[in-house]
């Protein structure tokens, strides 16, 4: 049975989405029919597509009560918006469905695992109290189950915050479930707690997965675990990050931990990565594709730089591409999933290029583009610097710029167009393969996602330049000689 306040939020997607702009979605990046999105939940296969939920208040372009939205793929790419899953409409969820993560169950239904949230008082405090809860569906209507929520705070261990327990990550190992869930133990930092089932409806804990304690931000958000190429993988989402001036910068932060899991499903941390070193990513989900693949999806976007042009829009939010993941020398890559060349379009392709002071070219040029800059460093030994200019008119421009020197990348979306004085510039290591630079970048409208290398590192960034600055601009402050390959991306190049 549909709740009141769930089949409101559906007829109020379904005729606000019709009266969005077209100007104002991205082509290949998946956004709300309406309002705001954040956190991707419930990344998950199930009848034949990928179903993507995600954080959803689809009465305003701001963070609101959270519904679950929900959409589903068959190649990463198209995405086909279904109603909304999820609404805040019961007792132990009544100030919001926070992220979660689904799985399939032996049935054929698919079962969503959610943070069930109630604002409390405690003494003249209002707070959170975040718990799991429970809905099971067919894909397209979920019920939430009697007895949520499953996993009350009242279980978790003695000097653990009861606000802050959230986003479970639910996995089967054999006869059992498991939900590793983010908390805030009693000195402040993060930790992941596991929980057991055996029916999905009576829980117990177990152990802590893994503890930040203190050296990895605070409260860590979202977490994910899976085995891949013979590791051990936890990601999570440190609030509160400290940078180290290379790999982590400060904020709010994504963390890859490389390690081995234990008998007890805890975890030997081996070494750490950042995800990605843009301005916006945060809280990603994985999945393993039914070719074995494993695919990565995240919020383009970041709690240090959203809310920047909500009023002139009516989305606020978008995922970045999805990216397959890799594992080179200890270190894990990431590029655009496969799918994204069957939208190719117009090509083009200069190998062995002049650059020196500003030059374009014919057919480089747009807001939807993968575009590929790679040079060899031994061959441009007289070079100092290197620089693409992106979205750029007399009054615009998003700068990629190397530090031969320094072996630095450089973003700058300081003349985007934002209003706004948020975090602009992001720097770090550039990883090099036999001495040569190597950068993919993808646009789409409102988004830059640069791959460096081999995808050893990536920054995602918005951009808030009018769609009219058109324009891609390469330089360099000596002679420089550059292949620069790529394709226009396009929505109709491919048909069903």
């Amino acid at each position: 049975m549909i709740s009141e306040t769930l089949r409101r939020a559906r007829e109020y997607e379904k005729e606000f989405a019709a009266k969005v702009p077209k100007s104002q979605r991205p082509l290949f990046h998946m956004t709300a029919p309406v309002g705001w999105i954040n956190d991707p939940n419930g990344f998950s296969e199930y009848k034949g597509y990928y179903h993507l939920f995600y954080q959803y208040h689809p009465y305003s372009t701001h963070w609101g009560p959270m519904h679950w939205g929900h959409v589903r793929t068959r190649d990463f790419i198209r995405w086909e918006s279904l109603p909304a899953a999820l609404a805040p409409d019961a007792e132990y969820d009544s100030d919001g469905c926070f992220s979660g993560s689904a799985i399939t169950l032996p049935d054929g239904r698919q079962l969503l695992m959610y943070t069930s949230v109630t604002r409390v008082q405690v003494g003249e405090k209002s707070i959170d109290r975040q718990q799991q809860s429970i809905a099971v569906g067919d894909g397209l209507d979920y019920e939430k189950i009697e007895g949520n929520p499953v996993i009350s705070t009242a279980m978790i261990p003695e000097g653990n915050s009861r606000e802050d327990f959230r986003d479970p990550k639910i996995i089967q190992e054999k006869d059992k479930y498991y939900a590793l869930i983010g908390s805030r133990p009693g000195d402040g930092s993060g930790e992941i707690l596991l929980f057991e089932s055996d029916d999905l409806k009576t829980w117990q804990y177990r152990t802590v997965v893994a503890r930040c304690e203190n050296e990895y931000g605070r409260m860590w958000e979202c977490p994910d675990y899976f085995e891949f190429d013979g590791k051990q993988i936890l990601i999570v989402s440190p609030q509160d990050m400290k940078g180290d001036g290379k790999e982590f910068h400060p904020g709010n932060g994504t963390v890859l931990f490389v390690g081995e899991k234990k008998e007890d499903l805890s975890f030997a941390r081996e070494s750490a990565q950042t995800l990605d070193f843009g301005m916006d990513f945060y809280a990603p989900q994985t999945i393993q594709t039914c070719d074995g693949r494993r695919v990565m999806i995240g919020w383009m976007q970041n709690w240090d730089t959203c809310n920047v042009g909500n009023e002139e829009r009516m989305i606020y939010g978008q995922m970045t591409i999805p990216r397959e993941l890799s594992i080179n020398n200890g270190r894990v890559c990431q590029n655009p999933v496969r799918e994204l060349e069957n939208y190719h379009g117009k090509s083009f392709d200069y190998p062995n290029v002049e650059i020196c002071t500003e030059k374009s070219f014919s057919g480089i040029r747009g807001r939807c583009l993968d575009l590929t800059v790679s040079l060899d460093l031994t061959e441009n030994a007289g070079m100092n610097w290197f620089k693409i200019e992106l979205c750029k008119d007399k009054a615009h421009s998003v700068t990629v710029k190397y530090d031969v020197s320094e072996n630095t990348l450089r973003l700058d979306r300081s003349m985007s167009g934002g209003i706004r004085d948020i975090v602009n510039i992001r720097e770090f290591e550039a990883p090099l393969c036999d001495n040569r630079l190597k950068l993919r970048i993808i646009m789409d409208r409102y988004s830059i996602e640069l791959f460096a290398g081999n995808g050893e590192k990536s920054a995602s960034m918005n951009v808030y330049t009018p769609l009219e600055a058109q324009e891609i601009v390469f330089s360099s402050d000596k002679r420089a000689v550059a292949d620069i390959c790529g394709a226009e991306l396009v929505p109709d190049a491919i048909k069903d």
